[in-house]
Order: structure tokens, then C-alpha cells, then sequence
């Protein structure tokens, strides 16, 4: 579990189709990415990956062939910027909103413009599957960032987001280009919320909510 709070960048290097390989500057390191060890979890661009090897500059992560078609991870070349977060611990902030690091789909960037006080960043959404989940003020993460909707159009295949000066210049935001693919992860407690309501193909049967049981029972 993390919260979309980005901790530090990293440069990602593929170690042919299984492993990747992040590379940090040690030297800056939050101490939350101190004492990396084998097993942890740690969110690449959003992905959850687990940790194989740690070496003084980084660590060593195994990639399955579902993480390298669902996320932009397979299409990154060697020496890509990437976001890292490392997983929530008991007793600790949660600025964010809570983010699994389980990939929906991806998006792309529209555009990056640059406002007074803020950068407006649109993005298209082809797969409705992801779409679904997007809602005016809702939480979404991209590229592993939590992020408020500020805008989408009625069917989630479009939304904006602000994105303050810090967030920007210290993430991977920076660097994206229009066409660029993100990765984006809807937020956990929609898709609940959907299933129960009968909104996916998977509700269970004879259990959805619908507004007259809200009702009926006090809500």
C-alpha cells in the first residue's frame, strides 16, 4: 500500500525481460528508502514491484510479462526518469489517498500548461474500464502521484488535473511530452463502491446496493 506521495526520482535501466534495475543518488535519499531490503515493496512510476537485490545505488526488482503489458514499463527506455515511493508503514503520514500500485491501464498526456501558480496537465483515457473510475474531485494516481481530478469530461475518457510547483519539478511530470503514455491507477474505494452497486461484470449476485437499500436503511 502507498499514498501517492512521491519520495524521489530514480533512473530505470531494463536487465533484459525479467528485471529492472533503479539507480538513485544516495546521497539525497529520504530515510524511507534508507534501508531498502530484500522483499520490500517499492512503487516505480506507480507499479508496485518487490525487491530482488539492494545495492548501494538502488536495487534490483523482477518484472512479469502482465506488469510489462498492462504498464508503460515495457516501453521505457534505458535511462528514464521514474517516480518511487516506497510502501506505507504503520503510523505514517497519509497525505495522499490510498494507492495499491496494482496498474489499471494507461493514459496519455494531452497537454501541460503552464498557469500562474500551478500546471494544468490533461490526459486521455481510452480504455473504459479506467474511465469509469474517474470522477470530478476524485482521487487518481499517475505515474504512481496522487492527484485530484479537477476536470473530466461525463464518461472519464478525458480529465485535468493541477498540479502545484513542487510537485511538478520534483516528479517525473516534467519530463512527460504530449502522447506520452502514464500510468493510472483508479482509486481503490471506486471500485468497491462500483462492484456492490452492480456497476462491473463481477458484482456478486444478490448483493448490490442500490438506492432503495441505501434508503432503506437510513442513508
Amino acid at each position: 500500500m502507498f499514498t501517492g506521495l512521491i519520495q524521489t526520482t530514480g533512473t530505470l535501466f531494463h536487465r533484459g525481460d525479467t528485471q529492472v534495475y533503479v539507480r538513485w543518488e544516495a546521497a539525497s535519499l529520504p530515510p524511507a528508502l534508507t534501508d531498502v531490503d530484500l522483499g520490500d515493496s517499492i512503487a516505480v512510476d506507480g507499479i508496485c514491484l518487490t525487491v530482488e537485490a539492494s545495492l548501494p545505488d538502488g536495487f534490483v526488482a523482477a518484472v512479469s510479462p502482465e506488469t510489462l503489458d498492462r504498464t508503460s514499463l515495457g516501453n521505457l527506455p534505458d535511462g528514464s526518469r521514474v517516480n518511487l515511493e516506497s510502501s506505507l508503514r504503520v503510523g505514517s503520514k497519509i497525505g495522499g489517498h490510498f494507492v495499491t500500485g496494482h496498474i489499471d491501464g494507461q493514459g496519455h498526456l494531452e497537454a501541460a500548461i503552464e498557469t500562474d501558480n500551478a500546471w494544468k496537465l490533461s490526459f486521455t483515457v481510452g480504455d473504459r474500464r479506467i474511465a469509469r473510475y474517474i470522477v470530478p474531485k476524485g482521487s487518481i494516481a499517475v505515474n504512481g502521484i496522487s492527484l485530484t481530478v479537477a476536470d473530466c469530461s461525463p464518461s472519464g475518457n478525458w480529465f485535468a488535473v493541477a498540479v502545484i510547483p513542487v510537485t511538478y519539478h520534483e516528479t517525473t511530470l516534467q519530463h512527460l511530452r504530449p502522447g506520452q503514455a502514464v500510468n493510472l491507477e483508479g482509486d481503490v474505494l471506486g471500485k468497491y463502491v462500483d462492484k456492490f452497486m452492480g456497476g462491473t461484470d463481477n458484482a456478486p449476485a444478490g448483493n448490490s446496493v442500490s438506492l432503495e437499500f441505501l434508503a432503506e436503511h437510513g442513508y
